[in-house]
């Protein structure tokens, strides 16, 4: 067994989004004085998933009753806007509609009118006149209005998230890969792509859309793939025509929230994302591809199986993504007055979706223990609303793994308990 000291932590966490930096924040909160090293292969905090989506701070409607998602966003959505209001980040609880635009989605408004009562949310039922009163613009047969819906600043969140930690004693190295993994009786050994070792009690992966790979680095076979679905935006150049956030009602059938018009802290408004194939798991536009990833893409039987369930769904997203007109028509059912001209590029986001070998879409939070790790092999939407609850899970299992290597907590400090 090896000594304290030849330890470089005792906890090391791959991963510099939300999600990585609010469980290394956990740790420190929970065990003061665990040492707790942060990698990020990129030269900053948050600079994929977490600093590339719509903003929103969810309230956990779509999710069923039980699962991850709902609880940890309902919870998450509360904590979330405490700490911004404690930090003074940039946020705002605005509410949010969802509209059902044709008659067929009638009867799956409803099912999320019982399911958000369920959660104890506070969901009202909104017929047209009502739809207006919101939303002026908007037209629709019926909605509902989830007053817990709001905005923030996930990236400055994150950005405080690394400040505290640090000032707790944490380390966080930026521009550091990690490109193998050791495992040993005693723990692991990682390598950045500099040839520095990190020898540490546990490791804990939070690499998003590379957390499959980082899996199987360790040894540890994670079940599922990395599947990137880019998701496109539009920044709305008469902002007026919206109040808030608005959205359509979801496909049970699919993971995603489908196009919707989100008014930011900063007062301007995105429209999006579709949900399209990526060429790389970074692959922030169209003309990004990396073969090798792609190829594992392929490779994967899940993929084609995905692609043979639901390809009319999967070409009409691809069809906006190509089209402005046809994006724009899909908007129109929402906003009428928005015309193509109101629609100006803007960055898009990849989303890291977890697909089993059946072709399955992994729909809730996946986090999955083995000796000396912890891997968060799947954070799509909504984990940066529900970071600070999914931290503090990642946390305390991470630090189970610990002990089991013979470690013993730090004094506990200011009434926190491990």
């Amino acid at each position: 067994m090896m000594t304290h000291a030849a330890y470089d932590c005792d906890v090391l966490v791959i991963g510099g989004g939300i999600v990585g930096l609010s469980t290394a924040y956990a740790i420190t909160r929970t065990a003061p004085g665990t040492r707790v090293t942060v990698l990020e292969k990129e030269w900053g905090p948050a600079r994929h998933q977490t600093g590339r989506n719509s903003g929103v701070i969810h309230s956990g409607i779509y999710y069923p009753p039980g699962s991850l998602k709902a609880r940890y966003a309902v919870r998450g959505a509360a904590e979330l806007v405490d700490f911004c209001a404690e930090h003074g980040i940039a946020h705002a609880v605005t509410g949010k509609l969802i509209v059902a635009t044709h008659s067929g989605e009638l009867p799956r408004l409803h099912a999320l009118v019982q399911r958000g009562r369920a959660h104890g949310l506070p969901v009202r039922e909104l017929g047209p006149a009502q739809i207006a009163e919101y939303e002026p613009q908007v037209r629709g047969l019926a909605a509902i209005r989830v007053g817990t819906t709001g905005v923030c600043d996930f990236t400055a969140v994150a950005v405080r998230l690394a400040t505290e930690m640090s000032a707790s004693g944490g380390r966080i190295r930026y521009g550091a890969e990690v490109v193998a993994v050791d495992r040993r009786p005693w723990g692991v050994a990682v390598r950045t792509s500099d040839g520095q070792v990190i020898r540490s009690r546990v490791l804990v992966n939070c690499a998003g859309l590379h957390s499959d790979r980082v899996a199987r680095l360790a040894g540890d076979d994670p079940g599922a793939r990395i599947v990137p679905f880019r998701g496109e935006y539009y920044e709305l150049a008469r902002p007026e025509l919206v109040r808030g956030l608005v959205y359509p009602v979801p496909d049970p059938a699919f993971p995603f929230l489908g196009v919707h018009l989100t008014r930011g802290v900063d007062g301007t408004v995105h429209v999006g994302p579709n949900a399209v194939p990526a060429l790389a798991r970074e692959g922030y536009g169209r003309a990004v591809v990396r073969p090798r990833e792609l190829a594992a893409t392929l490779a994967w039987p899940g993929s084609w199986r995905i692609a043979r369930r639901h390809w009319r769904y999967g070409a009409g997203e691809v069809h906006r993504s190509l089209s402005k007109s046809a994006f724009t028509r899909a908007v129109q059912r929402l906003l009428p007055e928005v015309t193509e001209a109101d629609l100006r590029p803007s960055p898009a986001g990849v989303r890291a979706q977890a697909v089993l070998r059946d072709g399955t879409l992994v729909d809730d939070f996946l986090i999955r223990d083995a000796p000396h790790t912890v891997h968060v092999l799947n954070a799509p939407s909504p984990a940066a609303t529900a970071s600070l609850p999914i931290g503090r899970e990642v946390a305390r299992r991470a630090l189970l793994r610990a002990r089991a290597t013979g470690w013993t907590p730090p004094a506990v400090e200011s009434g926190h308990c491990v």
